[in-house]
């Protein structure tokens, strides 16, 4: 097994990353480092920077990713800072912004990238629409979870099981994506 280190605090994502890695052989062990978020326009900027700022540190095969919440009714707030919005407002701040709202129209975004010695830097993104409704429901998962509920289910996230949650979740779909290109990075190289 190749052992490659995600970049997090979050230990809910290392062992989505561990269970979406495994079947390429790779052994994905937890690098608690912090990089600066720096204030960007995309999650694609602000993964590119962290990359550069933990290889700078003197660490190889790496991987990170940044996820956030866009809100169509918030001009996409909290987009690249959900997670700061998330430590300060919570889901329950969430909902009181969304109050009376009929537009609950929503996505949850994931940029993965990494930077690995026989692979180089690879950076893709997936997506997830769905809604926020009313009220929080659900006690599996994590952040906004709770609130979410993607497009082809009356649940959110929160309330499904990893394996499911995967199939639709803006990760789950980023992590298919990145194993992909990956997978034809090992092909090619």
């Amino acid at each position: 097994m190749k052992e490659v280190a995600l970049v997090t605090s979050n230990m809910h994502k290392l062992k989505e990353f561990r269970h979406g890695l495994a079947p390429l052989g790779y052994d994905v062990v937890h690098l608690p480092v912090d990089c600066d978020e720096i204030q960007a326009d995309t999650l694609e900027e602000v993964v590119d920077r962290c990359l550069d700022d933990v290889v700078e540190m003197g660490h190889s095969n790496i991987i990170l990713d940044d996820s956030g919440l866009f809100i169509d009714r918030l001009n996409g707030f909290p987009g690249v800072y959900s997670s700061y919005v998330f430590s300060t407002l919570g889901n329950e701040g969430i909902l009181k912004l969304m109050d009376g709202s009929d537009d609950r129209r929503a996505r949850f975004e994931c940029c993965i990238g990494c930077q690995m010695d026989d692979v180089g830097r690879l950076v893709v993104k997936g997506s997830s629409p769905g809604r926020i409704i009313g009220e929080a429901r659900g006690r599996l998962g994590f952040g906004y979870d709770p609130i979410f509920v993607p497009d082809g289910s009356e649940r959110t996230f929160a309330e499904m099981g990893l394996d499911e949650k995967n199939a639709l979740s803006h990760r789950g779909n980023a992590m298919r994506l990145f194993v992909n290109a990956l997978s034809s990075k090992m092909k090619v190289d």
